[in-house]
């Protein structure tokens, strides 16, 4: 399989060397609903303290306007009766105003969200990483067009990853049950068909895919466990790496996972 790498060590050079000293770029942290808006703000705040952002906005839907204080990093964009994202216009202008995006999670799983999501995630000229239920709420309203993206990252489970591609009647089944060799197999195929960028965990290894190339890192080589996984540190790791050293996915996610 020439598509497939296991990965040891860091990649040569370290580029976590990369991430500048002086605070530069934008990224925007989206996500919340009227109930639930406490892991936007706990992940925005990892950004801002760990990484040199020099704009960092926090995103959310304006029905929580009164609940939180009157600041400059928070961003109100309008809402749907359920307290989630109603406007894709809004969703776009705000995520093509950013270097980078994170959605993070926390909507309202409505039609009116989930069409709006899409359709701005599928419009913005802006890399965009997907993780947490986004990833859900994406794959129930899920457009070919979406997956022509290729400025998007899905940092998704395995089981999300199998609703995506259900979703698109993708003909190359994935299965919970098969084996690291067969998901990888689908990944190349997949990602060689679609333009996006996958970071998934299966039986403790995680697989990067985009262009069809698959390497695979042991999960225990990263520090993280199967839960502290998907709890949205790494998400922002890995966005940082991949907005200081540009269309080059692989060597910055490996190094966000490794350093």
């Amino acid at each position: 399989m020439n598509y497939f790498k296991k990965i040891e060590n860091l990649p040569e050079p370290d580029l976590s060397w990369n991430i500048p000293e002086a605070k530069q770029g934008t990224v925007n942290v989206v996500g919340g609903n009227s109930q639930h808006f406490k892991t936007e703000i706990r992940v925005s705040e990892y950004m801002g303290e760990n990484f040199p952002i020099r704009n960092l906005f926090t995103v959310l839907p304006d029905v929580l306007k009164n609940k939180l204080p009157d600041l400059p990093n928070f961003m109100f964009l309008e809402s749907t009766e359920s307290g989630s994202f109603a406007s894709d216009e809004q969703l776009v202008k705000t995520f093509d105003t950013a270097d980078y995006n994170l959605l993070i999670g926390d909507l309202s799983k409505n039609s009116v969200t989930g069409k709006a999501v899409v359709k701005a995630c599928a419009t913005t000229k802006k890399p965009l990483l997907i993780t947490r239920d986004s990833v859900d709420l994406v794959a129930e309203n899920i457009t070919s067009q979406l997956l022509m993206n290729d400025n998007l990252i899905f940092f998704a489970s395995m089981a999300q990853l199998i609703k995506l591609v259900r979703a698109v009647y993708y003909p190359k089944m994935l299965l919970l049950s098969q084996s690291l060799v067969q998901v990888s197999e689908t990944l190349h195929k997949f990602t060689l068909s679609y333009p996006v960028a996958i970071v998934t965990l299966h039986n403790e290894q995680v697989l990067l895919a985009k262009n069809g190339e698959v390497e695979v890192v042991e999960l225990a080589k990263s520090g993280y466990s199967p839960i502290t996984f998907w709890r949205g540190e790494l998400a922002c790791k890995i966005l940082a790496l991949n907005l200081y050293n540009p269309n080059q996915f692989m060597k910055a996610t490996i190094t966000a996972l490794l350093k």
